[in-house]
């Protein structure tokens, strides 16, 4: 029996079953086509059945699928380490493979923590973000900040949140820099914890902090990556020490994430001492068939300029939701490839989801969030489509 994610098991309706997906549709089994309005978690930028990523997978499994990282390598891997190396914004060059962004983000927490122990540094307080989410692995939860999704967890311990406001991250630094070893963020855009959006000049109030006192900058931008925000990384704008990608890495065509250390983490851990050495070693780090299709996927990004794609996008949901009001909607929120209603209570939300699919448009509102991050190859139509299934739910 399938244990499905986020649900009552008891209490949770069938799941609408997929039996084709190609383009930005899902076909069920029941003949339905369906808009992915939310790009199967924010992780098919392409849409499904992309050929070129589909071709690579296909070349590279007929070579091999997997080898592991514990004293081999392989082509594939050592390609997409050179990309990203040269496709990320300053010394981001060093690449940690892993195979999912909980996975990604505890390899950039447990960086952080030993690469102040090596330097003989007793500092392990973590800084977070109040409505944090990071994942849903251990270490995740304890940085996170969302009681709908981590209330199990109890208490926790050696971190400390604060809002998105710069007197917040001011009195933080000034108060407990002495037992910071990071500072981690969703940069720009706070994705399950509420699709919430902040100003970029707190990220460049954060990283001037952050130098002051010697305190580790980490962007998890496992959700906000490749052009999720209107920036292509919001990296390129304020550049972290340590930076998480996952998700749309692929194009949402198979699990992987990398953790990128810059060069002053990554000689944290370089010496003599065997006991500097980062020992964390997920068994399909490295993938080779993620590797080929996250290659694709970039040569796809790069070479049909996909940031003119998104800034469109952007266009239509700020041109489709001019004027828009509903008592019930508190706020329209837009950024990049994202667009957000969150509604005063989340009641109004219940049966949506049935609403939409009846409409052609596959959606999942969560908390009190009425969202889409469509895939970026959506076409006009079908981007308004998806807002006017949104509006109609308000009239």
């Amino acid at each position: 029996m399938i244990w499905y994610p986020y649900e009552q098991m008891k209490t949770m309706k069938p799941p609408y079953e997929i039996v084709d997906a190609e383009g930005v549709y899902l076909y069920t089994k029941d003949g339905d086509k369906l808009i992915d309005s939310i790009s199967s978690w924010w992780s098919v930028i392409h849409g499904y059945k992309h050929p070129v990523i589909t071709k690579a997978i296909k070349e590279q499994a007929d070579i091999f699928s997997h080898v592991m990282l514990g004293g081999l390598t392989h082509p594939a891997v050592q390609k997409l380490s050179d990309k990203l190396a040269d496709w990320l914004p300053g010394d981001l060059d060093y690449c940690f493979f892993s195979d999912s962004g909980s996975v990604a983000v505890e390899v950039a927490l447990k960086m952080a923590l030993q690469y102040n122990v090596n330097r003989k540094d007793e500092r392990k307080t973590v800084l977070a973000l109040t409505h944090s989410y990071h994942g849903d692995t251990f270490k995740t939860m304890e940085v996170g900040d969302d009681e709908d999704y981590h209330f199990a967890f109890g208490e926790k311990k050696g971190v400390i949140h604060i809002p998105t406001e710069l007197p917040a991250l001011e009195e933080a630094f000034e108060k407990h820099h002495g037992e910071l070893n990071c500072f981690i963020v969703e940069p720009l855009l706070q994705g399950a914890g509420g699709m919430l959006m902040y100003d970029l000049d707190f990220l460049k109030r954060a990283r001037q902090l952050c130098d002051r006192y010697d305190v580790l900058l980490i962007f998890d931008e496992v959700a906000t990556g490749f052009g999720r925000t209107g920036y292509r990384f919001v990296a390129d704008e304020v550049l972290p020490d340590i930076l998480v990608l996952g998700k749309a890495l692929t194009g949402g065509h198979i699990g992987h994430a990398v953790t990128v250390a810059g060069e002053k983490v990554y000689r944290g851990f370089y010496g003599d001492d065997p006991a500097l050495a980062l020992m964390h070693g997920p068994t399909f780090m490295g993938n080779a068939l993620a590797c080929s299709a996250a290659l694709a996927s970039i040569e796809l990004f790069e070479g049909q300029d996909y940031m003119s794609k998104i800034h469109r996008i952007t266009e239509i949901m700020r041109r489709e939701m001019s004027g828009f009001e509903s008592p019930k909607v508190k706020e329209v929120r837009i950024m990049g490839g994202c667009i957000c209603l969150e509604v005063r209570d989340r009641t109004d939300l219940a049966g949506y989801q049935e609403f939409a699919v009846k409409r052609g448009v596959f959606a999942r509102p969560f908390l009190n969030c009425l969202y889409a991050m469509p895939p970026y190859v959506i076409g006009e139509e079908e981007l308004a489509q998806v807002l006017s299934v949104m509006k109609v739910w308000f009239s």
